[in-house]
């Protein structure tokens, strides 16, 4: 009989019953849980001086989940929103234990006990035209392999794809009709249909020919699927290039979402209305879009420009040139 006091039997239930059949999130999501768990029981074992298959309930205690969220900010350099990721999977696991076995509710409160770390949202970070005209001039288009790092990276400024998006596209999902555009499958499996511009798709259809419909359409050295992964260290290998070209790309951290920020503040900048930037980019909510609207100082700066500034004698004189607007403020 399975012993339910052992920490392992519930790490098997939790990954695999729960994660998958029950709640069936994302890969991504099954992957941030799991690495947690990888990451907290190791260092539980050899903090308790036990073999991991030993460990039981009581020993991952609420001092021991501290000691872990401090080795991960202070050893491995974690930020503040990674360490509460880490938490947020370990509260899962606790939450989903207490569920099922009454006994260990008096645990799973105190595990739960242990709060998140306030923090402040790091500013967005976007590139201007300039420095993504460099980025895209970087790769050399006459060889195989620079050909389809600059269709990558076109299609990432023009879709505004996650990296993972992007190295899931297959050639199924391409459309060169009349009008040219991409389905792409986000987060939770939510379907988006994002146009392309004339020069990706002439792009992306240079690279593809020759390709079956099922194969995907960014493949690495060894033509087999990218990955994320390999996206990223696409994009990052570049931008060390472009740095060279442009210095203001060297104090700046670019990553694949960078380039996604930038689409979606030159989509804005263009004059694109910001409801059809949620659906460009897959947004659930336009708060999150929101966003580029207060980080974009260009449009912020042109809002200024607007502004008149007037001197007190300047300023009376405006308020009593508007009489309607006068008497209603003496009417209050």
């Amino acid at each position: 009989m399975t012993d339910m006091t052992l920490v392992g039997p519930w790490v098997r239930r939790f990954l695999m019953e729960h994660l998958i059949g029950e709640r069936n999130l994302t890969r991504n999501t099954q992957a941030s849980y799991r690495d947690a768990l990888v990451l907290m029981l190791p260092f539980a074992a050899a903090h308790v001086g036990l073999p991991i298959e030993r460990l039981s309930l009581e020993h991952l205690s609420p001092e021991l989940i501290r000691s872990f969220l401090l080795y991960l900010e202070q050893q491995r350099e974690c930020s503040v929103a990674t360490r509460n990721q880490r938490l947020a999977a370990i509260h899962a696991f606790a939450h989903f234990i207490g569920e099922r076995s009454p006994e260990h509710l008096s645990w799973c409160s105190k595990i739960r006990a242990v709060p998140f770390k306030k923090t402040s949202r790091p500013i967005m970070s976007y590139l201007d035209k300039p420095e993504m005209d460099t980025l895209l001039d970087t790769p050399n288009s006459t060889t195989k392999q620079g050909m389809r790092d600059y269709a990558l990276l076109l299609f990432l400024y023009n879709t505004g794809a996650r990296a993972d998006e992007a190295a899931r596209v297959t050639v199924n999902d391409l459309n060169f009709d009349s009008s040219s555009s991409v389905s792409i499958s986000g987060k939770r499996g939510k379907i988006r249909i994002c146009p392309l511009w004339d020069l990706t798709a002439n792009t992306l259809q240079s690279l593809i020919a020759g390709r079956k419909d099922g194969q995907q359409v960014f493949l690495n050295c060894r033509d087999q699927a990218i990955t994320r992964f390999g996206v990223n260290a696409i994009v990052k290998r570049y931008v060390l290039k472009a740095s060279k070209k442009v210095s203001s790309l060297s104090s700046k951290r670019v990553s694949t979402h960078t380039i996604r920020h930038t689409t979606a503040v030159h989509l804005l900048r263009a004059g694109v209305d910001i409801n059809t930037i949620r659906a460009w980019l897959g947004h659930v909510s336009l708060d999150t879009t929101n966003i580029y609207a207060e980080v974009d100082l260009e449009m912020k700066a042109k809002a200024l420009a607007h502004c008149e500034i007037f001197t007190p004698e300047e300023s009376t004189k405006h308020w009593n040139d508007q009489p309607d607007l006068m008497a209603f403020l003496k009417a209050l």
